[in-house]
C-alpha cells in the first residue's frame, strides 16, 4: 500500500492506494475516523483484483480543508465521491466500481447512490442506515437520545474545545467508550485518530459535517427511488449511536439487498470484528451466500488485524 495525492473536485485528497486491478473499490470513512479505519478490509479487495482507494475525506488528515460549514454540505461531499471516481478513470482504472462506506462516509454514500451520480456495480454499507428509516427513527425518543451529540455539534467552538482538550482525549474515548471489545483499540490505534484530530482546523472541519447537514428542525426528504445497485449492509448490533431499528424496512428501499447483523459488536464494526466483516464481504464479492456471524469460523490468520 502507498499513500498518493489525488486531485478531485478542486481538492487535493490524501489517499491510501493498494492493488493494481482494473476493478475499483472506493472506501469512505466515518467520524472521527480516517482512511486508517479500512486497514483490515483493503486486502480483501486487492486479493480479488481491485485497485483500492481509501481517501481521507475533505477536512480530514492531509486532505484539503476548506473553511466554512457551507463547504461541507452533501452536495459538496457527494461531488467529491464523483470526482474521485473520475480521477481513478483518468488514471486508467476503468473497471466496475464498488463503493464501501461507514458512518458519515455512509451518509455520503447513501446520498451518492440515491442521486445516481456515477454507475456502481456494488455498494457495501456498514452501520449507517438508509436516510428514510433513519429520519423516521430520529422522531422517536430512543434514537433522538442516541443522537444528542449531533445537536451538540451545532454549537459554535465548544465542540472543538471539548474534543481537542488534553490531546484530543475525547476522540480516543469515543472509540473506547462505544467499543465492546476494547482490545481492538490499543493506544497506538487511538493515537492515530487523535493525531489527525489535532491537525490545525481539522476538528472544525469534522464537526462541520454535522453543522452543514443536520438541522435541529429536522429534514424533509425528497421522494427516494428504489436503489437498483446490489447492496450489502453489515451492522454491529451493539451500536450505541444508531439503533438496530434504523435498519428495518431497508429491503423495501433497495431491490437487491443483503443484511447481516453482528451481535455484541459496536458501531466500529469493521475495526472491532474485521475477521467476521471480511468473511462476509469476501463471500458477497465472490457471489456466494453471505454467512451469518455465528456461522463464521475464524482460523486466527486475521487475528489482531484491527490493531495493526
Amino acid at each position: 500500500m502507498e499513500t498518493i495525492r489525488v486531485t478531485a473536485n478542486g481538492l487535493d485528497f490524501e489517499v491510501d492506494q493498494a492493488g493494481t486491478g482494473e476493478k475499483f473499490a472506493l472506501m469512505l470513512h466515518g467520524f472521527p475516523e480516517s482512511k486508517f479505519s479500512w486497514r483490515a478490509q483493503i486486502p480483501v479487495f486487492v486479493e480479488r483484483g481491485y485497485t483500492v482507494w481509501a481517501p481521507n475525506l475533505r477536512g480530514y488528515g492531509n486532505t484539503t480543508r476548506p473553511i466554512g460549514k457551507a463547504n461541507y454540505t452533501l452536495d459538496h461531499l457527494t461531488a467529491d465521491v464523483a470526482g474521485l471516481i473520475d480521477a481513478a478513470r483518468a488514471r486508467g482504472i476503468t473497471g466496475p466500481v464498488t463503493l464501501m462506506a461507514h458512518d458519515w462516509g455512509g451518509a455520503i454514500a447513501w446520498a451518492f447512490v440515491l442521486r445516481q451520480m456515477r454507475p456502481l456495480e456494488r455498494f457495501i454499507i456498514l452501520n449507517m442506515p438508509h436516510p428514510v428509516p433513519f429520519f423516521k427513527a430520529l422522531k422517536t425518543f430512543a434514537q433522538f437520545r442516541r443522537s444528542w451529540y449531533m445537536f451538540f455539534f451545532q454549537l459554535p467552538w465548544l465542540p472543538e474545545f471539548v474534543l481537542g482538550a488534553r490531546g484530543a482525549k475525547a476522540i480516543g474515548d469515543t472509540f473506547l467508550g462505544m467499543a465492546v471489545d476494547k482490545s481492538r483499540f490499543p493506544d497506538h490505534v487511538l493515537a492515530e485518530y487523535r493525531k489527525n484530530a489535532l491537525k490545525p482546523g481539522a476538528l472544525t472541519a469534522m464537526v462541520n459535517y454535522y453543522r452543514a447537514n443536520i438541522s435541529i428542525k429536522g429534514a424533509k426528504l425528497p421522494a427516494t427511488p428504489v436503489i437498483e445497485t446490489p447492496t450489502l449492509m453489515i451492522w454491529g448490533e451493539a451500536d450505541t449511536a444508531l439503533g438496530k431499528e434504523t435498519t428495518y424496512g431497508t429491503d423495501r428501499l433497495v431491490k437487491d439487498f443483503t443484511l447481516r447483523y453482528l451481535p455484541d459488536v459496536s458501531h466500529w464494526v469493521q475495526q472491532e470484528a474485521p475477521e467476521t466483516v471480511n468473511a462476509m464481504i469476501a463471500a458477497w464479492l465472490d457471489g456466494k451466500t453471505v454467512p451469518e456471524a455465528h456461522d463464521i469460523v475464524h482460523t486466527g490468520e486475521a487475528a489482531g488485524v484491527a490493531g495493526a
